[in-house]
């Protein structure tokens, strides 16, 4: 790493990352020209880059990739989680070769490209991972130009001046523009998403492509004629989390972040979601917690996923914090406080739920063997419950895909 007073980019030098600390990491420039200014952090997943790139809870982000060998599969119109790409960038230790899978449509460098997303390869992303997990994930700025230059001061100064994500409400910005029925099942090799495509609105705020899957025609879950409706708070939704909702035999009406509580009892809903999504929980819990308090009131099952956790613990009264550096990736193993079983799971978060602050109605369900933070709750007075990991497997594992179907099973019942 050097230091910010260095202006001239060494030989071969096509991209840059400023940290807001004054540490200046050359590499080389892929994907679009241009700069982006975030909190960079790391995620430890060998696959699924598309889905990472494109999932909303990334907004604001810079991805550091700690494995080595990031986009040489190319990259296609199906592995994606929202209509547009949300990550500001990444960062990653080897060039991206040609593409190398029979799935894939075009290169990962023509992909970013497409969607205004600055890659940067040839950095040592173990040194900058280890950077991350001793001082933070700190606030940087990620720059290519095929010239090679650069303003570095003009960089840095840019990364000291953004406020970090602690205080940022970011949902607003990357949830959808209307209510829309998600009605897509999931994807099968040789067979593609169940349905044909129908796209839902369109997020707000963002920059890319419109080519990613939306809702679907449904198909018939067999042996079930009764459907129930849950309405879906979209805080930034991966689609993979409505897809399997479906799956397990709901039928999905989705919502923007800032809907009220009686433009959700609108629809006449058995149960409620609510969804993943980027920024601080407290500060998007200004106007989602009174509308989540009023779901409650109605006695119906709830179920939340990362910043939908958040949000109910927010709105029964506990509280969040920004973590040191964040869990991101897809081999996080969490414990099930019943009965022991060790779940490996995706993660993608910064901010964590004080255990310490859960009120008694509320019972911790599982827990981070990393560190021993919470990731579940539910409550002892209502049926609701939430989980700070990602059961949708999209990416990673699938040891805890069963919670939609406990979910859609208390909807039934």
């Amino acid at each position: 790493m050097a230091d910010a007073t260095l202006t001239r980019a060494p030989e071969g030098a096509t991209g840059v990352l400023v940290l807001a600390s004054g540490d200046v990491i050359w590499g080389r420039g892929f994907g679009a020209e241009g700069e982006a200014v975030g909190e960079v952090c790391f995620h430890t997943a060998i696959t699924g880059y598309q889905e990472i790139m494109t999932d909303p809870s990334f907004e604001g982000q810079i991805i550091t990739f700690t494995f080595p060998h990031i986009g040489n599969v190319g990259a296609n119109h199906e592995d994606v989680e929202a209509n547009h790409a949300h990550a500001l960038g990444c960062i990653v230790r080897e060039d991206v070769t040609a593409p190398s899978n029979f799935r894939a449509a075009e290169g990962f460098d023509a992909w970013l490209k497409a969607r205004g997303k600055i890659g940067l390869a040839g950095v040592d992303t173990r040194a900058l991972t280890r950077r991350i997990r001793v001082g933070g994930a700190p606030n940087g700025v990620i720059a290519h130009s095929a010239s090679g230059s650069f303003d570095v001061e003009a960089l840095l100064e840019k990364a000291r001046a953004w406020p970090g994500l602690e205080g940022m409400d970011l949902a607003k910005q990357v949830s959808c523009e209307a209510h829309h029925l998600w009605e897509g099942g999931v994807w099968k090799l040789g067979f593609g998403y169940e349905g044909a495509e129908k796209r839902p609105s369109t997020s707000l705020g963002t920059s890319g492509d419109s080519s990613g899957e939306g809702s679907l025609v449904p198909s018939e879950v067999e042996g079930r004629s009764f459907k129930p409706h849950i309405v879906a708070i979209d805080y930034g939704s991966k689609h993979n989390i409505f897809r399997n909702l479906v799956k397990a035999g709901a039928k999905v009406t989705v919502l923007p972040a800032t809907a009220t509580f009686d433009e959700v009892m609108a629809h006449q809903p058995d149960g409620f979601f609510l969804s993943n999504g980027p920024g601080d929980p407290a500060a998007t819990a200004e106007y989602a917690v009174p509308v989540i308090r009023q779901m409650l009131e109605t006695g119906k099952p709830l179920f939340g996923i990362c910043l939908g956790h958040q949000l109910l613990a927010l709105a029964i009264g506990a509280k969040t914090t920004k973590m040191f550096q964040g869990h991101r990736g897809a081999n996080h193993p969490v414990k099930r406080l019943a009965d022991g079983r060790v779940e490996i799971t995706s993660m993608n978060h910064g901010f964590a739920v004080e255990r310490d602050s859960l009120p008694p109605n509320a019972r911790e369900t599982h827990v981070s063997l990393f560190d021993n933070s919470n990731c579940g709750l539910e409550l002892t007075d209502c049926p609701a419950f939430s989980v700070q990991h990602h059961p949708e497997a999209s990416p990673g594992p699938m040891d805890s895909m069963y919670l939609f179907e406990k979910f859609v099973g208390q909807l039934r019942a």
